[in-house]
């Protein structure tokens, strides 16, 4: 048996291997891994004392598999309080393992075959695996660096994406890995356009309460006529610093959730019981926790930003997430992030993610220039990856 191998070149993502080979490169140099999006410090005791309570008091069984009552309460609460939105915790809101799974469910729940996705690249790649495994079609708008400073698309280019097979608008913010929080304006823009063209609209959200500079996320489900065809996906990983948990959720209206739930059923029942529990207590925290965790970011931000400005490395300022992309051409005069990652790490001491493999491979060029870096890690860490960038000769 022969396996397809353009599906699985399509579901291995755009930059499966390279991701691989980065990480590699961090081990084999020791190397200051900056190119995995993932935190090297702990989150909450509340939130992980919770999760070792449960776990001793024999709560590892699975849970319904909608998800535990209390969590799906919670999470109910925490969209009422943040964002005033209300959803039913029975029959609007399913929990998942991960934001990958629910992201996963609604778009083969959804999509039929040939049905056109429209994303906002470069992107998350596993959103190109989700789409191929529907038998849809990638549609990407392209977000590019403006005279302001931060990331934005052509509104014309979105316009012109769709077409009579437009099925689902794929939207991201505060959006990895460019860090662009979408504005009011950006948000109407996708809201008109569903709204004309009867179009769903699967909005990944993990990255909530990952906003600096005193911005303000705007779920797109709170605008006018969204909430009745917006999924809403988040998880508790980036919020709580527990991104091994795998613990996630939609809420959407009952008839789009039921098509996400039926597909998530096929991938896994329900999981992670007592991690349920513990992201429940995290979801209630006072808000001073929420502010404090983008405040922290915010700081992370700065030494960075400071020190690939310092390195000539042309940082793009990010509203939001924990990555900062940066232009690699005032020091790498052709351009080539691949092989200017490949050397990084033993010229420098540090590792990062060449851009063009978060763009669809038709518009890898428009992120040929480009490299990631991410600054989700300790003070300690973050010090020492600016003193190295900062004394890269």
């Amino acid at each position: 048996m022969t396996l397809d191998q353009p599906l699985t070149n399509k579901l291995a993502g755009f930059g499966a291997s390279i991701f691989a080979e980065m990480t590699a490169l961090a081990v084999s140099t020791g190397a200051i891994n900056l190119g995995q999006g993932f935190p090297d410090y702990n989150g909450p005791d509340e939130v992980l004392s919770s999760a070792q309570a449960e776990i001793a008091r024999g709560n590892n069984q699975y849970p319904p598999g909608i998800g535990q009552p209390d969590l799906r309460a919670a999470i109910s609460d925490h969209q009422k309080r943040f964002w005033n939105l209300s959803y039913d915790p029975d029959t609007e809101i399913l929990v998942t393992m991960g934001a990958t799974e629910a992201l996963a469910g609604a778009l083969l729940g959804l999509l039929n075959d040939g049905d056109e996705v429209i994303v906002f690249e470069p992107l998350f790649d596993t959103y190109a695996g989700c789409v191929a495994l529907a038998n849809a079609i990638l549609s990407p708008v392209t977000l590019r660096p403006q005279s302001d400073g931060r990331y934005g698309f052509d509104p014309d280019e979105f316009q012109r994406a769709i077409t009579p097979r437009t099925r689902v608008i794929l939207l991201n913010s505060p959006h990895n890995p460019t860090g662009m929080v979408f504005t009011q304006d950006e948000l109407q823009i996708v809201a008109d356009a569903a709204i004309e063209h009867d179009l769903i609209v699967i909005s990944d959200e993990v990255y909530e309460h990952l906003v600096f500079d005193d911005l303000q996320h705007i779920p797109i489900a709170s605008l006018p006529g969204m909430r009745e065809r917006t999924i809403t996906i988040s998880s508790g990983g980036k919020s709580f610093n527990t991104t091994g948990w795998k613990i996630g959720w939609a809420c959407a209206p009952a008839s789009l959730l039921h098509a996400t739930r039926m597909a998530k059923q096929l991938f896994t029942f329900a999981g992670g019981t007592p991690f349920q529990s513990a992201i429940a207590i995290g979801l209630r925290l006072p808000d001073a926790y929420f502010k404090n965790l983008a405040a922290d970011l915010q700081s992370k931000r700065d030494i960075l930003m400071q020190a690939l400005t310092a390195a000539e490395l042309h940082p793009i300022h990010p509203e939001g997430t924990y990555f900062i992309t940066a232009d690699i051409r005032s020091r790498w005069p052709d351009g080539d992030a691949l092989d200017f990652c490949r050397a990084l790490p033993s010229a420098c001491g540090v590792v990062a993610i060449p851009g063009s493999v978060l763009y669809d491979p038709r518009h890898s060029a428009e992120g040929k220039h480009l490299v990631r870096f991410a600054f989700c890690k300790q003070f300690e860490t973050m010090h020492s990856a600016a003193e190295k960038l900062r004394n890269w000769k």
